[in-house]
């Protein structure tokens, strides 16, 4: 009995540690192969949209401090004329939480016209996000803003989507909590490095909206 408990810890101890190792070369390959596909502010080609990625609001309908520099950047980018629209993609899934327009309002109120400006009510996950940016939106060519750490998995499944990608950071801050954030996003990459095999729908499709077809249409 003890001889089988020790050969049961000792297979336990491999399966464990192959599973370590697998996550991290996922993650090291999600990282490798999209790192160069960050460029800066003054590197950008025109595209045909700008994709914010929704990060949290708080009570107060005010955008939580990353995601208010990733609408930062996005206006940054819009006024340099690299893209005619802002698609704002994040959770309103509930009555009482809403990422896109609180998005939405943000960029409006830094001048830009409301038409020009579409929200992805149902970007649950990066993933969904993404893929409703390809099939509901028809975009083909896209800025991707978010914080650098977000930006390769985001990449990652951008270009196993096949759409024309690139991404722009954030400005770069230490926020709180960055570490616990950094550990789950190791995790993330894994899961959707899966994911873009199987390539399941989001839980939420619906009608296209093909940009150019005016971002008022995505009002609520």
């Amino acid at each position: 009995m003890i001889k089988k408990l020790g050969s049961f810890a000792k297979f336990a101890f491999y399966v464990g540690m192959s599973g370590f190792i697998l996550i991290f070369i996922v993650n090291f390959w999600v990282i490798a192969s999209t790192k160069d596909q960050i460029i800066s502010l003054n590197d950008i080609n025109d595209s045909e949209c700008i994709l914010v990625l929704g990060a949290g609001v708080w009570q107060n309908n005010q955008p939580s401090p990353m995601l208010k520099d990733r609408l930062d950047r996005s206006v940054d980018l819009f006024e340099k004329g690299v893209a005619p629209y802002l698609v704002m993609s994040g959770d309103h899934g509930q009555k009482n939480y809403d990422e896109v327009n609180v998005m939405k309002d943000y960029v409006k109120d830094a001048g830009i016209d409301s038409d020009l400006v579409y929200m992805d009510h149902a970007g649950f996950s990066t993933y969904e996000s993404l893929y409703r940016l390809k099939y509901i939106f028809k975009a083909e060519r896209v800025i991707i803003v978010t914080q650098k750490y977000h930006l390769y998995r985001a990449l990652y499944i951008a270009n196993a989507l096949g759409l024309d990608a690139v991404g722009v950071s954030a400005q770069e801050i230490n926020y709180s909590g960055q570490s616990v954030r950094d550990l789950r996003e190791v995790l993330a990459r894994n899961k959707d490095f899966f994911s873009v095999i199987f390539f399941p729908k989001p839980s939420i499709m619906g009608d296209p909206i093909p940009l150019g077809s005016g971002g008022d249409l995505t009002n609520d």
